[in-house]
């Protein structure tokens, strides 16, 4: 019998390694997606699975072509995403006003649009197989901007808009739709600990609450 296949976009030493760690233990294939082959080199011996698979393929969030073409290279190599973790952020950390509206713009491919690319490639699969989840790292940012990182927090912004969206427009579909919002610092030893915070992701696609959207406080 195959193993259900997590995709995790955005895997890093922070959220992304931790919820594809979660899921491992759940029984998951993990395909990690990151942008440079260095780095996967070294995410993937980092989560660690008793049976299953663990592979890393290159993909540029900022590129929708590049999304499309890792998923479907990880689908044809571990079977089809039962679910896809959405974790990428761009981080411009200047006052807004000294933004460039064609950096917001590239900021914005990251923060929003990279994630429908994302749901756009497996989405014909999970409606056609009836099942699915979709997750979406989200932040406090979208409720509350702070000074410094307005471009992240229109980015947070829209990225919540279009978890809420995804989630009217699949109802009765089979695919379930979620959005943590971490409202704070994701860092180890803290209340933000990745590792206790992926048991929300987990949980989400586990227990599928009426509830889409979750505000982690710590």
């Amino acid at each position: 019998m195959s193993r259900p296949h997590a995709v995790i976009l955005g895997a890093g030493p922070g959220m992304g390694l931790a919820v594809a760690r979660r899921f491992a233990r759940g029984g998951f294939d993990i395909s990690l997606m990151a942008r440079r082959r260095d780095a996967l080199d070294r995410y993937v011996p980092a989560v660690r699975s008793r049976r299953g698979t663990v592979a890393g393929f290159v993909a540029d969030a900022a590129s929708e072509a590049s999304i499309t073409e890792a998923i479907g290279t990880a689908e044809a190599a571990l079977g089809p995403c039962e679910v896809l973790v959405y974790n990428p952020a761009a981080r411009i950390s200047n006052p807004l006003a000294d933004v460039t509206p064609e950096a917001l713009v590239e900021s914005f491919r990251v923060n929003v649009a990279g994630a429908l690319a994302a749901a756009r490639a497996v989405l014909p699969g999970m409606r056609e197989r009836k099942r699915g989840t979709l997750l979406f790292t989200g932040g406090g940012l979208a409720l509350r901007p702070l000074a410094n990182f307005g471009a992240l927090a229109i980015g947070k912004a829209g990225l919540r808009s279009l978890a809420s969206s995804l989630a009217l427009e699949l109802q009765g579909t089979g695919v379930y739709v979620g959005s943590i919002l971490i409202a704070g610092y994701v860092q180890g030893g803290t209340a933000f600990d990745p590792d206790r915070i992926a048991e929300t992701y987990w949980r989400l696609h586990a227990e599928r609450p009426a509830e889409h959207e979750v505000l982690f406080r710590g």
